[in-house]
C-alpha cells in the first residue's frame, strides 16, 4: 500500500506505491498522487459507499453495477441471464406428432425418458449456469482490472505532471496522449483554472462527455475521505458499469492527491459481451446436446430394462391363454433374471397342477362314459321288460300295479339320464361334432313339437321358408329341452316365436308361469341344478338346459334366460344361420397347443 506523501518545497513529491498490487515502488512523480486502498475499503476502513466501486471492486452505497445486479439509478446488467429473442421455432413434424400421440404417460418407457431428461437438464443447466457465471466474472474482472490499472498508471505518469492550474490545451493534449496509449478507452480530464472555474479536456468529445459519467460515480470520486490507519488516502479509483445505446461500458474515475486534475475513463465492453454471448450460446448448445443424449440414453436403458419385462408380459399372456408350456430364457444374475426364474418355477408348478387336474378330469369323464355305456345293456333289457309290464298293467293285481307303474317311469327316467350323461361326456371330451344340413326352421320346430304331442299346448309363431344351415338333431334337442322345461315349470300355453336378425336365427320360448326367482336365474344352465324350493318337483335330471346350451355353443350361438315384465320366463336361442364356420373352427381347434415366450 502506498503512503501519502506531503508536498515538499517546490511542489515535488515521491509516489511511494501507486500500483494497487504493489508492483511498482519508489517511482518519481509529480506534485500530487493517485491514491490506492485495499480491496473493499471505504472511509474509515469500512466498505465503499455512494454508488461506486473502487479499483479493486469495493462497492460504495447503492450498487450501480449494471452487470452485477439491478441499481435504482443505472438499470440491469446486460450480461446477467442473456436472452435470445423468440423468433418462433419450427412446428413439430407430422411424424413427431404421431410419436408423441402414441406415447402415454402410463408408459414406463416414457416415464424413464422424462426422468432421465429432467435429471440431465437440471445437471446441464446447473453446470452451464455456474460455468457462465464464473467465466463472466473472470472476463469482466480481468478487463476491468487491466483497464483501471492502466488508467491509474497513466494518471500517475501524465496527469500528475500537469501544473496546478493547467490550460484547456494542456488538458486536451494530456487526455489524447493517455487515450492514445490506453487499451481502447476514452479519457476526460477536469482541471481548475484561476478563479476556480473548471476546464475540461477530452480525448474524443464525440464518444465521451461528462453526461456519460453517472452522478453517483462523480460523487464517489470527489468525496474526500478521512485518512485513518485503515484508509491511508483521501481519494481512490472508483468504477461503474453502465449501458448506452444498448452497448455496455466501463466508467472509472479518480483524482490527484494534493491538487490537480480529476480523470475519467470510458471503455466499451462490447467485445466482452460478444464473447460472453458466444459462451452462452455454446453452453446452451451443450445443454441441448446433453438433453438429447440423455433422452437417447434413457431410451436405450428403457429398452434394456423393458425388453425382459415385455417378454415376461407376453409369457404371462400365453400362460393365461392356457399355453402352460411357456417358459422364459434366463440370462444373467440380476433382479429381472430372478424374476424370470420365479416365473418359470410358477409356470412349471401350475402346469403340473393343471396336468394333474386334467388327468383326474379325464379319468372322471372316462368313468362316466364307461359307466353310461355299461348301463345301456342292462337298461335295454329293463326297458323291454317294463314295456311288457306296462302292457299287462290292467290285468295285474291292484296292489302290484302302482309298483309296476313306478318301475316303468323310473326306468325311462334312468334311460334318459344315461343318454344325457353320454352326451355330456362327448361335450367335455370335445368329440361332439355338427352334422349340418339346410333345413326349414319352422318345419323343424313343428316336427319337434308334434313328435312329443305338444301341439295343443304350444303356440307356434313361425313363418315357413326361414332357412338355416345347422344340425337338425341338435336343434331338436335344444327345442325339446326348452319347450319341455317351459311346460313343466311354467305351464301352457307356451309361445314359440321364430324370426331372423341379419345373419342370426332367433327363437324365443316363453311361458306364462311364475317366472324364475332372481337368485335362481344365474344358475338355470348349471348342471344338476334344480330350483326345487320355488318350482314343483322336477322329474328331470338337471342336465337338459345345460345340454341345450352346449348344443347352442357348438353352433356358435347362445341361449339366454330372463323374466318377462308381465309374467313368465323367456328363453332366447340365437344361432348363426350358416353354421359352417363354427363347424370348421370346431374341427380345427387344438386345445393342447402350447407356446414358448422368448
Amino acid at each position: 500500500m502506498c503512503a501519502a506523501a506531503a508536498r515538499e518545497g517546490g511542489g515535488r513529491a515521491v509516489l511511494a506505491d501507486p500500483d494497487p498490487y504493489g508492483a511498482r515502488r519508489g517511482i518519481p512523480a509529480g506534485r500530487a498522487f493517485v491514491s490506492d486502498v485495499p480491496r473493499g475499503a471505504g472511509p474509515d476502513g469500512g466498505p465503499a459507499e455512494n454508488g461506486a466501486h473502487d479499483a479493486h471492486g469495493a462497492r460504495r452505497g447503492q450498487d450501480a453495477d449494471r452487470y452485477g445486479g439491478a441499481s435504482p439509478h443505472e438499470g440491469i446488467d446486460p450480461y446477467r441471464n442473456p436472452r435470445r429473442r423468440a423468433g418462433g421455432g419450427a412446428r413439430p413434424s407430422a411424424a413427431k406428432r404421431l410419436v408423441l400421440a402414441g406415447l402415454r404417460w402410463t408408459s414406463l418407457r416414457l416415464r424413464l425418458v422424462v426422468v432421465f431428461a429432467a435429471v440431465a437438464l437440471t445437471a446441464a443447466v446447473s453446470a452451464s449456469g455456474i460455468a457462465y457465471w464464473l467465466n463472466r466474472e473472470a472476463v469482466l474482472t480481468r478487463t476491468q482490472d487491466a483497464t483501471l490499472e492502466d488508467f491509474q498508471q497513466e494518471m500517475q505518469n501524465r496527469a500528475a505532471e500537469l501544473p496546478l492550474r493547467p490550460s484547456q490545451a494542456e488538458l486536451q493534449s494530456t487526455a489524447e496522449l493517455m487515450a492514445g496509449d490506453s487499451p481502447g478507452y476514452s479519457v476526460l480530464l477536469i482541471g481548475t483554472r484561476d478563479g476556480g472555474k473548471p476546464i475540461v479536456g477530452v480525448s474524443d468529445p464525440d464518444a465521451f462527455t461528462m453526461d456519460d459519467v453517472p452522478a453517483s460515480l462523480q460523487n464517489a470520486v470527489n468525496d474526500k475521505q478521512k485518512v485513518t490507519s485503515g484508509n491511508k488516502y483521501p481519494y481512490h479509483v472508483f468504477w461503474q458499469r453502465v449501458e448506452r445505446g444498448g452497448t455496455p461500458y466501463l466508467v472509472g474515475g479518480t483524482r490527484i492527491i494534493g491538487g490537480g486534475p480529476t480523470g475519467y475513463l470510458f471503455k466499451s465492453l462490447h467485445q466482452e459481451r460478444t464473447d460472453l454471448n458466444s459462451l452462452a450460446w455454446s453452453l446452451g448448445i451443450a445443454t441441448a446436446l446433453a438433453l438429447v443424449g440423455s433422452a437417447l440414453l434413457a431410451h436405450a436403458a428403457a429398452t434394456t430394462v423393458l425388453k425382459p419385462v415385455q417378454r415376461l408380459g407376453e409369457a404371462a399372456r400365453q400362460l393365461g391363454e392356457g399355453k402352460f408350456g411357456t417358459r422364459l430364457r434366463v440370462s444373467g444374475g440380476d433382479e429381472l433374471a430372478d424374476l424370470s426364474r420365479t416365473f418359470n418355477k410358477a409356470a412349471e408348478s401350475l402346469q403340473k397342477k393343471v396336468e394333474d387336474m386334467s388327468a383326474r378330469e379325464e379319468s372322471s369323464r372316462r368313468f362316466v362314459a364307461d359307466m353310461s355305456h355299461e348301463l345301456r345293456t342292462p337298461l335295454t333289457a329293463l326297458t323291454a321288460v317294463t314295456e311288457v309290464l306296462e302292457e299287462e298293467a290292467d290285468s295285474l293285481d291292484p296292489m302290484i300295479a302302482p309298483a309296476v307303474t313306478l318301475v316303468v317311469s323310473e326306468t325311462r327316467r334312468l334311460n334318459v339320464l344315461v343318454e344325457n350323461l353320454m352326451e355330456v361326456t362327448r361335450f367335455d371330451a370335445g368329440t361332439a361334432r355338427l352334422v349340418l344340413d339346410d333345413v326349414d326352421v319352422a318345419d323343424q320346430v313343428t316336427a319337434c313339437i308334434d313328435a312329443r304331442a305338444w301341439l295343443d299346448a304350444v303356440d307356434l309363431d313361425a313363418e315357413r321358408g326361414i332357412m338355416a344351415r345347422l344340425d337338425p338333431r341338435r336343434l331338436d334337442v335344444i327345442m325339446a329341452n326348452l319347450i319341455g322345461n317351459a311346460l313343466k315349470h311354467g305351464g301352457s300355453p307356451v309361445r314359440v316365436a321364430v324370426r331372423t336378425e341379419d345373419d342370426w336365427l332367433v327363437i324365443e320360448v316363453r311361458d306364462h308361469g311364475p317366472g324364475i326367482p332372481e337368485d335362481v336365474l344365474p344358475h338355470v344352465f348349471d348342471r344338476f341344478y334344480k330350483a326345487s324350493a320355488s318350482r314343483p318337483r322336477s322329474e328331470g335330471s338337471g342336465l337338459g338346459l345345460s345340454i341345450a346350451r352346449e348344443n347352442a355353443h357348438i353352433h356358435g350361438g347362445d341361449i339366454t334366460a330372463a323374466n318377462v315384465p308381465d309374467g313368465g320366463a323367456m328363453f332366447v336361442l340365437r344361432l348363426p344361420r350358416d353354421g359352417a364356420e363354427a363347424a370348421e373352427g370346431d374341427r380345427d381347434q387344438d386345445p393342447g397347443e402350447e407356446g414358448d415366450a422368448r
